[in-house]
């Protein structure tokens, strides 16, 4: 496996790592914060943190993409 290949395989592992723990914190957020009766306003926080962590991911996908794409020709 090329250097570049490694890379990109790296980047893919720290990708899904991004969208798994972004959804299993999103998830415990939701359920901690449905608990403890916090108000909207804090939930919808958690919501739009959890909206940042799967932008970055797509973002993350994007690169990888690329990469594969400069590596191809």
């Amino acid at each position: 496996m090329a250097d570049g290949d490694q890379q990109i395989a790296r980047k893919g592992r720290f990708t899904a790592l991004v969208i798994a723990g972004t959804a299993v914190l999103w998830a415990l957020a939701t359920f901690i914060g449905g608990q403890m009766g916090l108000d909207n306003r804090t939930r919808a926080l958690f919501d739009l943190l959890a909206l940042a962590g799967f932008v970055w991911a797509f973002i993350l996908i994007y690169q990888i993409w690329r990469a594969r794409q400069s590596n191809q020709g």
